[in-house]
């Protein structure tokens, strides 16, 4: 019994270690295919369309096993085609982002999404803020300490630390080289991943909302899907004008589609949801920032990248800032089961009031 306890605790960790090894290698599956050719906005939408088609059956599947889901009225519907949409533009820009800098700033990026969904969250009154106690004010200190750390690692390059010896022959200059300089590409792409933390935040805060209306996750995830594939679809076809950038091929470009739609969108978010269930908010949270190690890690194998000294610093104060906001988050939860003198109504309530680890964890 004691073997198997032991067992069943680390298998949360491992999970988890797979769901950011897993998002990291996305970014850098990405990379390659883009910089192999794939066109970013086609690659959105063959993304979403695989996504939509694996997720097709679970309305179906949904609306007979359970007979108390609640009915998709057209206000609901409404909502879901807005946080498509929110979502359609962040992932966007995150694959634009990717495309002009490296996964290593992306993964970076991301450690800005707690700050800003806790600004979204004190301004759509979803998050109390007492600037008294020190939970709030370690939010705030982590919230303003990560913003600064992504405008470092953004604007400030600096030496390089870490030379790959060669790049690998799929990985070549873009169009956009020879309009800007490769600095102006790093801030180019550094803007628009804060552009999709900051989309991404909203779009939980818009999910959290939707929930209470309807929580049927697997419902809202397939027209989610289905919703945004006509976006990208659209946006590919206003921007996409060479017919051979919707043209397949068994190459990297194939890998990455089948990639990020299956392994870096289903299975990832699946275990991420069942690591959440076994552990709670802030274990799942606290893995965020070892994505920055797996991205320096297979960028550097895989992508030949050089890490620079304004990457750490910046990766370095970012991931200060995620940790003061995780630290506020936990000493806020403390306190509810203090004052309600119960573990598990508590952190049921918890979760329901404050959505912003919750909600963060699940598309992390």
């Amino acid at each position: 019994m004691e073997m198997e306890g032991r067992a069943g605790g680390s298998l949360p960790f491992v999970g988890m270690i797979m769901v950011v090894l897993v998002q990291a290698s996305s970014m850098v599956v990405a990379k390659m295919a883009m910089s192999d050719g794939l066109n970013k906005y086609t690659l959105a939408f063959y993304c979403n369309a695989l996504s939509s088609l694996v997720l097709l059956p679970c309305p179906f599947i949904i609306s007979r096993r359970s007979g108390s889901c609640p009915p998709l009225t057209f206000t609901v519907l409404r909502k879901i085609f807005l946080l498509a949409l929110v979502g359609s533009a962040s992932q966007i820009c995150g694959y634009a982002g990717i495309d002009y800098s490296s996964p290593v700033l992306g993964t970076a990026m991301m450690n800005l999404i707690p700050a800003f969904t806790f600004i979204l969250a004190v301004i759509s009154r979803m998050e109390k803020v007492n600037w008294k106690s020190s939970s709030s004010q370690a939010k705030l200190v982590g919230t303003v300490a990560s913003i600064l750390g992504a405008l470092v690692i953004t604007v400030y390059k600096g030496p390089t630390v870490l030379r790959s010896p060669s790049l690998p022959s799929f990985v070549h200059p873009r169009h956009l080289v020879s309009l800007l300089s490769r600095q102006l590409n790093w801030v180019l792409g550094g803007f628009l991943l804060a552009a999709e933390a900051f989309l991404l935040s909203l779009w939980f805060i818009m999910q959290a909302f939707i929930l209470k209306d309807y929580p049927v996750v697997l419902n809202i995830m397939f027209y989610l899907m289905f919703f945004a594939t006509i976006f990208s679809g659209l946006l590919s076809i206003i921007m996409v004008r060479e017919p051979q950038s919707w043209t397949l091929k068994l190459d990297v470009g194939l890998i990455a589609i089948l990639y990020s739609s299956l392994v870096a969108g289903v299975f990832r978010v699946t275990l991420c949801t069942w690591c959440l269930k076994k552990t709670g908010p802030v274990f799942v949270s606290m893995f965020k920032p070892l994505g920055i190690v797996f991205a320096v890690g297979l960028g550097f194998i895989f992508l030949g990248e050089k890490l620079h000294l304004g990457s750490l610093i910046g990766a370095a104060v970012i991931a200060m800032g995620f940790y003061a906001v995780m630290w506020g988050k936990s000493r806020e939860e403390e306190k509810i089961i203090e004052d309600s003198g119960g573990a598990d109504g508590s952190l049921a309530s918890s979760s329901q009031k404050i959505p912003l680890l919750q909600s963060k964890s699940l598309s992390a």
